[in-house]
């Protein structure tokens, strides 16, 4: 099971939006695996980062279609989470940034 847990979370989110909602509303902001639950982020942030979660909101951003001349593509679609912390509750990956 830990193996999976560690597949639903596949990197902090670390912009200046992101940290402004640290510092103002205890919020920390991951990109997750596309087809991540709330449920299945909740126990990964959990148990893998020793936090305890208060709520999990959960986004799919749509890729931005890029051209390059007459050759137009897409960028991928990616799954956001902004996860809520308890009050009391800090996360030292972030705490080193």
């Amino acid at each position: 099971m830990t193996q999976g847990l560690h597949a639903v979370l596949v990197r902090p989110l670390l912009t200046e939006k992101m940290t402004a909602l640290r510092e103002s509303a205890n919020q920390v902001g991951f990109l997750v695996r596309a087809g991540a639950n709330r449920v299945q982020i909740k126990q990964a942030i959990e148990s893998l980062l020793k936090v305890k979660v208060e709520r999990v909101n959960v986004m799919t951003v749509k890729g931005k279609l890029k051209r390059l001349g007459r050759f137009a593509g897409k960028r991928s679609d990616w799954k956001k989470a902004i996860v809520t912390l308890k009050k009391g509750e800090k996360l030292e990956l972030y705490e080193s940034a």
